[in-house]
């Protein structure tokens, strides 16, 4: 798989952007995992695996997001949590915090990954986090791939 480089697909410019993070589990620790999906189409945009979340973390998410996808214009949802609200003010970028609706995309997803990653960490034991993140971004690809 880390051979494969598998990436989740670039140029899409979605309207809306469900961002949010999720802890997971990697060798007993916890890590945080940021996704930027786009709810009319339920694929993954963007995926990383923090070891931690702060503001400049998700600037960088973001940063990288924006490199890959035409997102200047889209309205981010997000959730109640203030480092992505203030993240995406100082890249200038509209938010929307909205508990239900469309950001539910992304907590649907986060749940396959979660059951997903508790059989990846259970049966992947002293697996690095750059190794569980190359499992993460594959597991986008397949999933983008399905919704088509």
């Amino acid at each position: 798989m880390q051979k494969a480089d598998l990436q989740p697909e670039v140029g899409a410019s979605p309207n809306h952007v469900a961002l949010n993070e999720t802890v997971i589990r990697i060798n007993g620790q916890q890590y945080w995992l940021y996704a930027a999906v786009d709810p009319e189409t339920n694929k993954f945009l963007h995926i990383r695996l923090f070891s931690t979340y702060t503001t400049g973390l998700t600037e960088i998410f973001l940063s990288e997001l924006h490199e890959k996808h035409d997102v200047e214009t889209a309205v981010f949802l997000v959730d109640d949590a203030q480092w992505l609200k203030t993240a995406l003010d100082r890249h200038d970028l509209d938010c929307r915090c909205e508990l239900h609706g469309n950001r539910n995309a992304v907590e649907r997803i986060f749940r396959e990954v979660k059951r997903r990653t508790s059989s990846f960490s259970n049966t992947f034991r002293h697996v690095e986090p750059t190794t569980a993140e190359t499992w993460l971004q594959a597991l986008a690809v397949w999933w983008n791939r399905c919704q088509s």
